[in-house]
Protein backbone atom coordinates (compact mmCIF):
# COMPACT_ATOMS: atom_id res chain seq x y z
CA UNK A 1 0.00 0.00 0.00
CA UNK A 2 1.14 3.54 -0.54
CA UNK A 3 1.64 6.42 1.86
CA UNK A 4 1.08 10.15 1.66
CA UNK A 5 4.70 10.59 0.56
CA UNK A 6 3.95 9.08 -2.84
CA UNK A 7 1.72 9.69 -5.86
CA UNK A 8 0.75 5.99 -5.75
CA UNK A 9 -2.80 5.66 -4.41
CA UNK A 10 -3.03 1.86 -4.40
CA UNK A 11 -0.80 -1.04 -5.41
CA UNK A 12 -1.03 -4.82 -5.18
CA UNK A 13 -0.34 -8.03 -7.07
CA UNK A 14 -3.32 -9.67 -8.77
CA UNK A 15 -3.84 -13.18 -10.15
CA UNK A 16 -6.23 -13.52 -13.08
CA UNK A 17 -9.19 -15.84 -12.42
CA UNK A 18 -10.85 -15.47 -15.84
CA UNK A 19 -10.76 -13.47 -19.04
CA UNK A 20 -13.88 -12.65 -21.09
CA UNK A 21 -16.07 -15.03 -19.07
CA UNK A 22 -19.19 -13.32 -20.46
CA UNK A 23 -17.92 -13.55 -24.05
CA UNK A 24 -15.64 -11.35 -26.12
CA UNK A 25 -17.35 -8.19 -27.34
CA UNK A 26 -14.46 -6.37 -29.08
CA UNK A 27 -11.52 -7.59 -31.16
CA UNK A 28 -8.75 -5.78 -29.30
CA UNK A 29 -10.29 -5.45 -25.83
CA UNK A 30 -10.75 -8.12 -23.16
CA UNK A 31 -12.14 -8.00 -19.65
CA UNK A 32 -10.16 -9.70 -16.91
CA UNK A 33 -11.33 -10.78 -13.47
CA UNK A 34 -8.64 -11.00 -10.82
CA UNK A 35 -8.04 -11.33 -7.08
CA UNK A 36 -5.26 -9.60 -5.16
CA UNK A 37 -2.71 -11.43 -3.05
CA UNK A 38 -2.09 -8.89 -0.28
CA UNK A 39 -5.32 -6.97 0.32
CA UNK A 40 -8.03 -9.47 -0.68
CA UNK A 41 -9.41 -7.18 -3.42
CA UNK A 42 -11.47 -8.10 -6.49
CA UNK A 43 -10.65 -6.44 -9.82
CA UNK A 44 -12.51 -6.27 -13.10
CA UNK A 45 -10.58 -4.49 -15.85
CA UNK A 46 -10.93 -3.85 -19.57
CA UNK A 47 -7.57 -3.72 -21.37
CA UNK A 48 -6.08 -3.79 -24.88
CA UNK A 49 -4.99 -7.38 -25.61
CA UNK A 50 -2.67 -6.34 -28.46
CA UNK A 51 -0.67 -4.00 -26.24
CA UNK A 52 -0.69 -6.13 -23.09
CA UNK A 53 -1.56 -9.81 -23.67
CA UNK A 54 -2.50 -11.76 -20.52
CA UNK A 55 -3.72 -15.28 -19.73
CA UNK A 56 -5.87 -16.80 -16.99
CA UNK A 57 -3.76 -17.85 -14.01
CA UNK A 58 -1.12 -15.20 -14.71
CA UNK A 59 -0.14 -12.65 -12.06
CA UNK A 60 0.56 -8.96 -12.59
CA UNK A 61 1.30 -5.89 -10.51
CA UNK A 62 -1.22 -3.04 -10.57
CA UNK A 63 -0.77 0.49 -9.27
CA UNK A 64 -3.15 3.44 -9.27
CA UNK A 65 -1.43 6.82 -9.18
CA UNK A 66 -2.50 10.46 -9.08
CA UNK A 67 0.52 11.48 -11.18
CA UNK A 68 3.33 9.78 -13.08
CA UNK A 69 5.89 11.98 -11.35
CA UNK A 70 8.20 10.27 -8.89
CA UNK A 71 8.12 13.42 -6.73
CA UNK A 72 5.07 13.42 -4.43
CA UNK A 73 2.59 16.25 -4.91
CA UNK A 74 2.59 18.80 -2.12
CA UNK A 75 6.27 18.30 -1.28
CA UNK A 76 8.38 21.48 -1.10
CA UNK A 77 9.92 22.10 -4.52
CA UNK A 78 7.52 19.72 -6.28
CA UNK A 79 5.79 22.59 -8.11
CA UNK A 80 9.13 23.69 -9.58
CA UNK A 81 9.91 20.13 -10.67
CA UNK A 82 6.41 19.73 -12.14
CA UNK A 83 7.01 22.88 -14.20
CA UNK A 84 10.32 21.49 -15.44
CA UNK A 85 8.64 18.15 -16.29
CA UNK A 86 5.83 19.70 -18.31
CA UNK A 87 7.31 18.88 -21.75
CA UNK A 88 10.02 16.33 -21.04
CA UNK A 89 8.56 13.23 -22.68
CA UNK A 90 10.73 12.33 -25.62
CA UNK A 91 10.75 9.23 -27.82
CA UNK A 92 14.52 8.89 -27.32
CA UNK A 93 13.87 8.52 -23.54
CA UNK A 94 15.99 11.54 -22.62
CA UNK A 95 14.32 13.42 -19.81
CA UNK A 96 13.10 12.74 -16.30
CA UNK A 97 12.03 9.23 -15.46
CA UNK A 98 8.47 8.78 -14.21
CA UNK A 99 6.50 5.93 -12.67
CA UNK A 100 5.51 4.81 -16.17
CA UNK A 101 9.11 3.72 -16.82
CA UNK A 102 8.63 0.89 -14.30
CA UNK A 103 5.47 -0.50 -15.93
CA UNK A 104 4.53 -2.08 -19.26
CA UNK A 105 0.98 -0.76 -19.70
CA UNK A 106 -0.37 2.63 -18.57
CA UNK A 107 -3.80 4.24 -19.00
CA UNK A 108 -5.17 7.61 -17.86
CA UNK A 109 -8.73 8.01 -16.66
CA UNK A 110 -11.09 9.23 -13.99
CA UNK A 111 -12.75 7.77 -10.90
CA UNK A 112 -16.44 8.19 -11.68
CA UNK A 113 -18.29 6.24 -8.96
CA UNK A 114 -18.05 4.66 -5.51
CA UNK A 115 -20.46 2.07 -4.14
CA UNK A 116 -20.58 1.09 -0.50
CA UNK A 117 -21.72 -2.54 -0.32
CA UNK A 118 -21.35 -2.85 3.43
CA UNK A 119 -19.71 -0.65 6.03
CA UNK A 120 -16.37 -2.34 5.34
CA UNK A 121 -16.49 -3.23 1.62
CA UNK A 122 -16.61 -0.59 -1.14
CA UNK A 123 -16.23 -0.59 -4.92
CA UNK A 124 -14.40 2.11 -6.84
CA UNK A 125 -15.14 2.53 -10.55
CA UNK A 126 -12.87 4.26 -13.07
CA UNK A 127 -13.04 4.80 -16.81
CA UNK A 128 -9.95 4.93 -19.00
CA UNK A 129 -11.30 6.27 -22.27
CA UNK A 130 -14.16 3.77 -22.18
CA UNK A 131 -12.11 0.89 -20.80
CA UNK A 132 -13.62 0.28 -17.38
CA UNK A 133 -12.24 -0.82 -14.03
CA UNK A 134 -13.95 -1.84 -10.83
CA UNK A 135 -11.97 -2.48 -7.66
CA UNK A 136 -13.80 -4.01 -4.69
CA UNK A 137 -12.50 -4.53 -1.17
CA UNK A 138 -11.93 -2.99 2.22
CA UNK A 139 -12.35 0.78 2.33
CA UNK A 140 -9.10 0.97 4.34
CA UNK A 141 -7.06 0.09 1.25
CA UNK A 142 -8.80 2.66 -0.96
CA UNK A 143 -8.78 5.75 1.25
CA UNK A 144 -6.51 7.64 -1.17
CA UNK A 145 -8.81 7.06 -4.18
CA UNK A 146 -11.13 10.07 -4.52
CA UNK A 147 -14.34 10.31 -6.53
CA UNK A 148 -13.92 12.65 -9.51
CA UNK A 149 -10.12 12.66 -9.43
CA UNK A 150 -7.98 11.76 -12.44
CA UNK A 151 -6.04 8.52 -12.04
CA UNK A 152 -3.35 6.56 -13.86
CA UNK A 153 -3.46 2.77 -13.89
CA UNK A 154 -0.10 1.06 -14.32
CA UNK A 155 0.37 -2.67 -15.01
CA UNK A 156 3.40 -4.96 -15.31
CA UNK A 157 3.91 -8.70 -15.42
Amino acid sequence: MSSNSSNVLFDDIFTINAIDKEGKKFDRVSRLYAHSKNYDMELTLDYNVELFPLQAGQSFALALASSLSRIPQGVAGAADDEEKDRDVWRPDAKGRRGLDDDYEYVMYGKVYRFDGGSAEVVTAYASFGGLLMSLTGSHRHMTNIVLGDPVFILLRR
